[in-house]
Protein backbone atom coordinates (compact mmCIF):
# COMPACT_ATOMS: atom_id res chain seq x y z
CA UNK A 1 0.00 0.00 0.00
CA UNK A 2 2.99 2.39 0.25
CA UNK A 3 2.57 2.91 3.68
CA UNK A 4 4.99 4.14 6.04
CA UNK A 5 4.72 4.03 10.28
CA UNK A 6 5.47 8.00 11.12
CA UNK A 7 4.82 7.61 14.93
CA UNK A 8 3.37 6.02 17.97
CA UNK A 9 2.55 6.99 20.79
CA UNK A 10 0.34 5.11 23.61
CA UNK A 11 -2.97 4.50 21.54
CA UNK A 12 -2.55 6.71 19.22
CA UNK A 13 -0.86 6.11 15.19
CA UNK A 14 0.12 8.03 13.26
CA UNK A 15 0.06 6.71 9.60
CA UNK A 16 1.34 8.24 6.52
CA UNK A 17 0.13 6.94 3.20
CA UNK A 18 2.45 6.86 -0.15
CA UNK A 19 -0.65 7.18 -1.89
CA UNK A 20 -4.73 7.01 -1.73
CA UNK A 21 -6.19 3.52 -1.10
CA UNK A 22 -8.26 1.79 -3.44
CA UNK A 23 -11.35 1.80 -2.68
CA UNK A 24 -12.97 -1.75 -4.33
CA UNK A 25 -10.45 -3.95 -1.92
CA UNK A 26 -11.31 -1.81 0.94
CA UNK A 27 -15.69 -2.35 0.27
CA UNK A 28 -14.74 -6.29 -0.12
CA UNK A 29 -12.37 -6.19 2.98
CA UNK A 30 -15.38 -4.61 5.19
CA UNK A 31 -18.08 -6.59 3.59
CA UNK A 32 -15.97 -9.69 4.64
CA UNK A 33 -15.49 -8.65 8.53
CA UNK A 34 -19.14 -7.32 9.09
CA UNK A 35 -20.83 -10.22 10.01
CA UNK A 36 -18.56 -11.33 12.45
CA UNK A 37 -18.80 -7.59 14.22
CA UNK A 38 -21.16 -6.87 17.04
CA UNK A 39 -22.09 -3.46 17.60
CA UNK A 40 -22.92 -3.09 21.04
CA UNK A 41 -22.91 -0.04 23.76
CA UNK A 42 -19.05 1.21 25.16
CA UNK A 43 -17.10 0.63 21.88
CA UNK A 44 -13.85 2.75 21.17
CA UNK A 45 -12.50 4.12 18.43
CA UNK A 46 -9.09 2.96 17.31
CA UNK A 47 -6.85 6.21 17.72
CA UNK A 48 -5.07 5.70 14.34
CA UNK A 49 -4.42 9.22 11.75
CA UNK A 50 -4.20 8.24 7.88
CA UNK A 51 -1.94 11.24 6.53
CA UNK A 52 -1.55 11.70 2.95
CA UNK A 53 1.14 14.15 1.57
CA UNK A 54 1.23 15.49 -2.27
CA UNK A 55 -2.38 15.36 -3.16
CA UNK A 56 -3.16 16.94 -5.89
CA UNK A 57 -6.22 17.28 -8.14
CA UNK A 58 -6.98 14.90 -11.19
CA UNK A 59 -8.49 17.28 -13.23
CA UNK A 60 -10.50 15.48 -15.42
CA UNK A 61 -12.19 13.52 -12.41
CA UNK A 62 -12.65 17.19 -11.23
CA UNK A 63 -14.49 17.96 -14.10
CA UNK A 64 -16.68 14.68 -14.08
CA UNK A 65 -17.93 15.82 -10.50
CA UNK A 66 -18.78 19.26 -11.50
CA UNK A 67 -20.75 18.00 -14.21
CA UNK A 68 -22.38 14.95 -12.15
CA UNK A 69 -23.28 17.41 -9.08
CA UNK A 70 -24.45 20.59 -11.49
CA UNK A 71 -21.15 23.17 -10.61
CA UNK A 72 -19.54 25.45 -13.14
CA UNK A 73 -16.72 22.99 -15.23
CA UNK A 74 -13.08 24.57 -15.46
CA UNK A 75 -13.58 26.87 -12.51
CA UNK A 76 -10.00 27.29 -10.55
CA UNK A 77 -11.60 27.00 -6.99
CA UNK A 78 -12.56 23.37 -5.87
CA UNK A 79 -16.53 22.65 -4.96
CA UNK A 80 -17.08 22.68 -1.26
CA UNK A 81 -17.70 19.35 -1.06
CA UNK A 82 -14.36 18.06 -3.31
CA UNK A 83 -12.04 17.60 -0.41
CA UNK A 84 -14.09 14.80 1.24
CA UNK A 85 -13.64 12.94 -1.71
CA UNK A 86 -10.36 13.34 -1.44
CA UNK A 87 -10.29 11.83 1.74
CA UNK A 88 -13.25 9.76 1.40
CA UNK A 89 -11.26 6.19 0.31
CA UNK A 90 -8.72 6.87 3.76
CA UNK A 91 -11.57 7.47 5.77
CA UNK A 92 -13.05 3.78 3.88
CA UNK A 93 -9.75 2.13 4.69
CA UNK A 94 -10.23 2.86 9.01
CA UNK A 95 -13.61 1.51 8.85
CA UNK A 96 -13.00 -1.42 7.25
CA UNK A 97 -9.90 -2.03 8.99
CA UNK A 98 -10.28 -4.98 11.76
CA UNK A 99 -9.71 -2.97 14.51
CA UNK A 100 -12.92 -1.30 13.55
CA UNK A 101 -15.40 -2.14 15.83
CA UNK A 102 -18.70 -1.57 13.76
CA UNK A 103 -19.45 -3.33 10.58
CA UNK A 104 -18.95 -1.56 7.18
CA UNK A 105 -22.34 -3.26 5.73
CA UNK A 106 -25.49 -1.67 6.72
CA UNK A 107 -23.15 1.65 8.17
CA UNK A 108 -25.32 5.02 7.22
CA UNK A 109 -24.24 8.36 6.71
CA UNK A 110 -26.64 10.52 8.66
CA UNK A 111 -24.38 14.08 8.85
CA UNK A 112 -21.67 16.23 7.73
CA UNK A 113 -20.05 19.35 8.77
CA UNK A 114 -17.38 21.55 6.61
CA UNK A 115 -15.60 24.20 7.47
CA UNK A 116 -13.75 26.25 4.54
CA UNK A 117 -11.41 28.40 5.38
CA UNK A 118 -10.81 29.62 2.16
CA UNK A 119 -10.93 28.37 -1.04
CA UNK A 120 -9.00 25.47 -2.38
CA UNK A 121 -7.20 25.91 -5.77
CA UNK A 122 -7.58 22.79 -8.54
CA UNK A 123 -4.44 23.51 -9.06
CA UNK A 124 -2.67 22.90 -5.57
CA UNK A 125 -1.49 20.51 -3.90
CA UNK A 126 -2.13 19.35 -0.29
CA UNK A 127 -1.91 16.80 3.02
CA UNK A 128 -5.35 15.27 4.27
CA UNK A 129 -5.40 13.81 7.29
CA UNK A 130 -8.53 11.62 8.32
CA UNK A 131 -9.66 9.94 11.76
CA UNK A 132 -11.99 8.38 13.95
CA UNK A 133 -12.32 11.09 16.68
CA UNK A 134 -15.19 9.17 18.63
CA UNK A 135 -18.22 6.40 19.13
CA UNK A 136 -20.91 8.46 20.66
CA UNK A 137 -24.25 6.46 21.41
CA UNK A 138 -27.20 7.19 19.53
CA UNK A 139 -31.02 6.88 20.14
CA UNK A 140 -31.04 4.04 17.34
CA UNK A 141 -27.47 2.30 18.15
CA UNK A 142 -23.82 3.97 17.82
CA UNK A 143 -22.45 6.60 15.83
CA UNK A 144 -18.91 6.94 14.44
CA UNK A 145 -17.49 10.63 14.00
CA UNK A 146 -14.56 11.05 11.52
CA UNK A 147 -12.57 13.96 10.49
CA UNK A 148 -10.80 15.35 7.79
CA UNK A 149 -8.41 17.73 7.67
CA UNK A 150 -6.65 19.46 4.33
CA UNK A 151 -3.37 21.40 4.60
CA UNK A 152 -1.96 23.75 2.13
CA UNK A 153 1.73 24.15 3.10
CA UNK A 154 0.91 23.80 6.61
CA UNK A 155 -2.29 26.22 7.20
CA UNK A 156 -5.16 24.31 7.86
CA UNK A 157 -7.43 25.52 4.59
CA UNK A 158 -10.60 23.12 4.86
CA UNK A 159 -12.23 20.92 7.62
CA UNK A 160 -15.37 18.51 7.87
CA UNK A 161 -16.60 15.80 10.36
CA UNK A 162 -19.25 13.34 9.38
CA UNK A 163 -21.23 10.59 11.31
CA UNK A 164 -21.96 7.54 10.12
CA UNK A 165 -24.59 5.15 12.42
CA UNK A 166 -24.29 1.29 12.60
CA UNK A 167 -27.88 0.27 14.00
CA UNK A 168 -27.89 -1.91 17.07
CA UNK A 169 -30.32 -2.77 20.13
CA UNK A 170 -29.61 -0.03 22.80
CA UNK A 171 -30.83 0.80 26.26
CA UNK A 172 -34.38 0.34 26.53
CA UNK A 173 -36.51 3.71 27.06
CA UNK A 174 -38.09 1.99 30.22
CA UNK A 175 -34.69 2.33 32.01
CA UNK A 176 -33.84 6.04 31.26
CA UNK A 177 -34.60 8.25 33.79
CA UNK A 178 -38.02 10.50 33.70
CA UNK A 179 -35.67 13.46 32.54
CA UNK A 180 -33.58 12.63 29.57
CA UNK A 181 -37.06 11.25 28.44
CA UNK A 182 -38.79 14.12 28.24
CA UNK A 183 -36.03 15.54 26.82
CA UNK A 184 -35.46 13.18 24.21
CA UNK A 185 -38.98 13.51 23.38
CA UNK A 186 -38.97 17.46 23.07
CA UNK A 187 -36.26 17.35 20.64
CA UNK A 188 -38.04 14.58 18.60
CA UNK A 189 -41.02 17.16 19.08
CA UNK A 190 -39.03 20.18 17.84
CA UNK A 191 -37.55 18.17 14.81
CA UNK A 192 -40.61 17.10 13.85
CA UNK A 193 -41.97 20.43 13.64
CA UNK A 194 -39.51 21.92 11.62
CA UNK A 195 -39.62 19.22 8.55
CA UNK A 196 -43.60 19.95 8.88
CA UNK A 197 -42.69 23.69 7.52
CA UNK A 198 -41.43 23.30 4.14
CA UNK A 199 -38.78 25.77 2.59
CA UNK A 200 -40.29 27.61 -0.57
CA UNK A 201 -39.80 25.23 -3.60
CA UNK A 202 -36.96 27.43 -6.00
CA UNK A 203 -36.09 24.11 -8.26
CA UNK A 204 -37.98 20.61 -9.20
CA UNK A 205 -35.15 17.95 -10.27
CA UNK A 206 -35.98 14.95 -12.59
CA UNK A 207 -33.29 12.52 -11.31
CA UNK A 208 -32.01 9.64 -13.89
CA UNK A 209 -31.72 6.31 -13.03
CA UNK A 210 -28.20 6.26 -13.53
CA UNK A 211 -27.12 9.62 -11.38
CA UNK A 212 -25.32 7.29 -8.68
CA UNK A 213 -23.20 5.48 -11.34
CA UNK A 214 -22.23 8.81 -13.07
CA UNK A 215 -21.32 10.64 -9.06
CA UNK A 216 -19.34 7.08 -8.50
CA UNK A 217 -17.20 6.89 -11.53
CA UNK A 218 -16.67 10.68 -10.61
CA UNK A 219 -15.77 10.35 -7.37
CA UNK A 220 -14.87 6.89 -6.86
CA UNK A 221 -17.55 5.53 -4.70
CA UNK A 222 -18.68 2.98 -6.18
CA UNK A 223 -20.49 1.49 -3.26
CA UNK A 224 -22.95 -1.19 -4.56
CA UNK A 225 -26.48 0.34 -3.44
CA UNK A 226 -25.80 3.83 -5.67
CA UNK A 227 -25.30 1.68 -8.91
CA UNK A 228 -27.99 -0.49 -10.43
CA UNK A 229 -31.74 -2.14 -9.03
CA UNK A 230 -30.12 -5.49 -8.40
CA UNK A 231 -27.26 -4.63 -6.39
CA UNK A 232 -29.50 -2.41 -4.10
CA UNK A 233 -32.36 -4.61 -3.60
CA UNK A 234 -29.63 -6.87 -2.40
CA UNK A 235 -29.03 -4.86 0.70
CA UNK A 236 -32.76 -4.00 1.09
CA UNK A 237 -33.82 -1.10 -1.04
CA UNK A 238 -36.37 -1.18 -3.96
CA UNK A 239 -34.80 0.60 -5.99
CA UNK A 240 -30.86 2.41 -6.24
CA UNK A 241 -30.24 4.86 -4.38
CA UNK A 242 -28.42 8.23 -4.82
CA UNK A 243 -25.24 8.89 -2.80
CA UNK A 244 -25.92 11.56 0.22
CA UNK A 245 -22.90 13.35 -0.58
CA UNK A 246 -24.64 13.85 -4.74
CA UNK A 247 -27.36 15.38 -2.91
CA UNK A 248 -25.33 17.97 -0.48
CA UNK A 249 -23.27 18.80 -3.89
CA UNK A 250 -26.06 19.24 -6.02
CA UNK A 251 -27.81 22.02 -3.56
CA UNK A 252 -24.45 23.68 -2.47
CA UNK A 253 -24.44 23.89 -6.43
CA UNK A 254 -27.84 25.19 -6.55
CA UNK A 255 -27.73 27.55 -3.45
CA UNK A 256 -24.06 28.85 -4.11
CA UNK A 257 -20.95 28.70 -0.98
CA UNK A 258 -18.94 32.18 0.60
CA UNK A 259 -15.15 31.44 -0.59
CA UNK A 260 -15.21 30.82 3.31
CA UNK A 261 -17.82 29.42 5.09
CA UNK A 262 -19.63 26.48 7.16
CA UNK A 263 -22.04 24.02 5.65
CA UNK A 264 -23.91 21.57 7.81
CA UNK A 265 -26.11 18.71 6.28
CA UNK A 266 -28.22 16.15 7.67
CA UNK A 267 -29.44 13.07 6.02
CA UNK A 268 -32.95 12.10 6.77
CA UNK A 269 -33.98 9.82 4.24
CA UNK A 270 -32.62 7.96 1.13
CA UNK A 271 -33.18 9.41 -2.31
CA UNK A 272 -34.29 6.29 -4.66
CA UNK A 273 -33.71 6.56 -8.41
CA UNK A 274 -35.11 7.35 -10.97
CA UNK A 275 -37.17 9.80 -9.05
CA UNK A 276 -38.52 13.64 -8.57
CA UNK A 277 -37.14 15.81 -6.05
CA UNK A 278 -37.62 19.23 -4.87
CA UNK A 279 -35.02 22.00 -3.98
CA UNK A 280 -36.58 24.72 -1.25
CA UNK A 281 -34.42 27.24 0.32
CA UNK A 282 -34.96 30.29 2.38
CA UNK A 283 -31.34 32.43 3.27
CA UNK A 284 -28.91 30.39 4.74
CA UNK A 285 -30.97 27.33 4.97
CA UNK A 286 -31.89 24.69 1.88
CA UNK A 287 -33.48 21.30 1.73
CA UNK A 288 -34.49 18.09 -0.57
CA UNK A 289 -37.79 16.62 -0.55
CA UNK A 290 -39.71 14.31 -2.67
CA UNK A 291 -41.79 15.79 -5.32
CA UNK A 292 -44.01 12.81 -5.93
CA UNK A 293 -44.12 10.85 -2.52
CA UNK A 294 -45.62 13.30 -0.55
CA UNK A 295 -43.03 15.57 0.10
CA UNK A 296 -40.49 13.20 2.00
CA UNK A 297 -37.89 15.11 4.09
CA UNK A 298 -34.41 13.60 2.55
CA UNK A 299 -31.87 16.65 3.48
CA UNK A 300 -31.69 19.25 5.77
CA UNK A 301 -28.75 21.64 5.45
CA UNK A 302 -27.49 25.67 6.01
CA UNK A 303 -24.38 27.63 4.78
CA UNK A 304 -23.18 30.18 6.72
CA UNK A 305 -19.74 32.76 5.92
CA UNK A 306 -17.32 32.12 7.79
CA UNK A 307 -16.13 34.81 9.78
Amino acid sequence: MGELVDGVSGLDRTRTLGRSPSLWPLLARGAVLSPFKRPRPGVTAPRTRLVLPGVRVDLGRLAAYERACGFGVGADELPPTYPHVLGFPAAMRLMSARTFPLPLLGLVHTSIGITQHRALTATGEYELAVSVDDLVPHRRGTEAVVTTEVRSRGELVWESRSTYLARHAVESAGARSAVEQAVAGRLRGRAAAAELKPLPVLAEWHLAEDVGRRYGAASGDRNPIHLYPLTARMFGFPRTVAHGMWTVARCLAEHGTPRAARVRAEFKAPVLLPGTVSYGARSSRFELRGADGGGRLHLTGEVLPLV
